[in-house]
């Protein structure tokens, strides 16, 4: 596509020099917390990528801690095009490399309906820049298809792709599909170009039993992957299992609530994996996750759109989503704002943004560093490297 047939935000991508994926830099997916990052328009009739607030956005994101995931569920993947998801890798590339965080990795939603255009999408998103892709069940046709086939789509998109490709299981979002821990095992241990599983089913003996299978040093000997940065790790798609499934040897999560309170989120998380070993600061993650757990039940229950607009009271900028999804009627917003499970998720934001800011040190570009568990090395039994 010509650079004068693109919607001007693209444009601004293409002309950035950013066409080719450049040299090779080490980015390690690690155990933590993920925020799966909303797209957003322009408030016009087209409704235009907003590449200006994306990249603001992300920026802010990784200041607090939180790894970047682009193009998923929250980020509307379903209503880009994929021109459009090439230029939202590309823009986080820049802007994460232009504030100092070269090594933060890049994870891309490329899933759609056919394994060809799942191949295609995730060639063309590491080509742009991702180092890893998020692939969800295609579910189209739910119905004709059965496990055999499923397991053979994962297979196949991972046997094709140059980047490591991460299980994305969403019934909700994939006709219904529900995959089963056996399966999810099975692919993990079929191909060494899976690296990892994000469990949006919300399932916790799902996760339970994927660690038992996975999660262990038997696992990395005997199924090494391929990218050695790239271990298999299984992720909640939920908040409000982050304390629980760590004690089960889970690696974090993958949450939209982190859009709006990434610093607790990124505390919870450090203060579950140290939990582990460290007794003593239990209760303090107990804390954190009761509030946490509130606060993402209560705004997910008001979907894309709630969480948009709690960006555009708290950052001023969020905006609706891509039609046909709709902006919450006023009604709904001020119910939303409203809510006690918002104003203790947001009190708790802003007192662990502040301890971030005074105690935490941090790494090249502002990442707080993390304990050791989330850099690595899990307690034992827990296997975080090839």
């Amino acid at each position: 596509m010509s650079t004068s047939l693109l919607p001007s935000s693209l444009a601004t991508i293409k002309m950035t020099g950013l066409t080719t994926r450049q040299a090779p830099v080490d980015r390690p997916l690690r155990p933590g917390c993920f925020s799966p990052i909303p797209t957003f328009f322009l408030n016009d009739g087209a409704q235009d990528l907003d590449i200006p607030t994306f990249q603001r956005h992300v920026l802010s994101l990784a200041n607090s801690g939180m790894g970047i995931l682009i193009a998923g569920s929250m980020g509307e993947a379903h209503h880009l095009e994929p021109e459009e998801r090439v230029a939202l890798v590309k823009a986080a590339r820049q802007i994460l490399d232009d504030n100092g965080f070269e090594t933060e990795p890049i994870v891309c939603g490329t899933g759609v309906g056919s394994a060809r255009q799942t191949i295609a999408i995730t060639k063309q998103a590491a080509e742009a820049g991702a180092d890893y892709a998020i692939v969800i069940t295609s579910g189209y046709f739910a119905g004709l298809l059965d496990y055999p086939a499923i397991k053979a789509f994962f297979l196949e998109v991972a046997e094709a792709s140059p980047i490591p490709i991460m299980i994305y299981n969403y019934p909700g979002a994939s006709g219904g599909i529900d995959l089963d821990s056996d399966i999810i095992e099975s692919i993990a241990r079929e191909s060494n170009n899976i690296c990892g599983v994000k469990l949006t089913c919300g399932n916790v003996g799902k996760l339970v039993r994927i660690c038992a299978g996975t999660a262990v040093p038997s696992f990395a000997k005997d199924y090494p992957r391929k990218n050695k940065d790239a271990p298999f790790l299984v992720l909640g798609g939920f908040a409000d299992f982050i304390l629980p499934s760590s004690f089960s040897r889970a690696h974090g999560a993958i949450v939209g609530v982190g859009n709006v309170a990434p610093y607790a989120l990124v505390r919870l998380t450090h203060l579950s994996f140290e939990a582990v070993t460290n007794p003593e600061v239990l209760p303090e993650a107990q804390r954190l996750q009761d509030i946490i757990a509130r606060g993402d039940r209560t705004i997910s229950l008001y979907g894309i759109a709630g969480t948009k607009f709690l960006l555009e009271k708290i950052h001023g900028y969020g905006g609706a989503p891509r039609r046909p999804l709709q902006r919450l009627t006023q009604a709904r917003e001020e119910q939303l704002w409203a809510h006690e499970n918002v104003h203790a998720l947001l009190e708790l934001e802003k007192s662990c943004e502040q301890l971030a800011s005074k105690t935490r040190p941090t790494a090249t570009g502002g990442i707080p560093t993390p304990p050791q568990s989330v850099a690595g090395e899990f307690p034992a039994d827990v296997s975080v490297s090839a």
